[in-house]
């Protein structure tokens, strides 16, 4: 019998608590996410405005029942005040584009001290130039191969910490095998961050 090999990471995973996101299916719950036991290390980072802070609690306990990492998905400067507030062990980030305002909650994010992924920086057209260094940016399976990576990552390659991620909605999903063939070609480091 053959085992397969797990991913050593995967920190960008929602389940049907993003209520609101409609690529989200029904059995992309925890216990499927459990099942599919695809990585060492796994975290859920559902949508922050889908489910806080009315379900944080609830979110808070099924996570940890399956002894998940709780992070939350954050999409730009205005729910970063109320974020700060909760405890999560990671935050994934969106830095869109010119908002000005994302680029400096993002820097409010990071001084609560827990880990901030900057996600898919090139589906949210982020400006790395404006990322402080060392920070931590992710290339994820679900976006990267829709864009000239080579173009988009080449520049900043020393500059950031990496962080390969799946960004998974549906069952499906729960891989990284393009994103990981992008940082082997890039000779990008992967960071392990539990």
């Amino acid at each position: 019998m053959t085992t397969l090999q797990k991913l050593p990471q995967d920190l960008h995973i929602h389940t049907t608590f993003s209520t609101n996101d409609s690529q989200v299916v029904e059995q992309q719950n925890l216990e499927t996410v459990a099942f599919a036991a695809h990585a060492e290390i796994i975290g859920i980072s559902d949508h922050f405005e889908h489910f806080m802070p009315h379900r944080y609690d609830e979110y808070c306990k099924a996570v940890k029942l399956h002894n998940f990492h709780i992070g939350t998905e954050v999409n730009g400067h205005q729910s970063v005040p109320l974020a700060m507030k909760y405890e999560f062990d990671y935050y994934i980030y969106h830095c869109w584009g010119k908002v000005n305002e994302d680029y400096k909650a993002l820097n409010e994010l990071i001084s609560v001290g827990k880990p901030v992924i900057v996600a898919h920086p090139y589906a949210t057209e982020t400006d790395l130039d404006r990322i402080p260094e060392n920070c931590l940016v992710e290339i994820n399976n679900r976006y990267i191969w829709r864009f000239d990576w080579k173009k988009l990552i080449t520049p900043y390659i020393n500059k950031f910490r990496w962080v390969i991620g799946s960004d998974a909605h549906q069952p499906h999903w729960l891989n990284q095998n393009y994103a990981r063939q992008v940082s082997r070609e890039m000779g990008i480091r992967e960071t392990i961050l539990f």
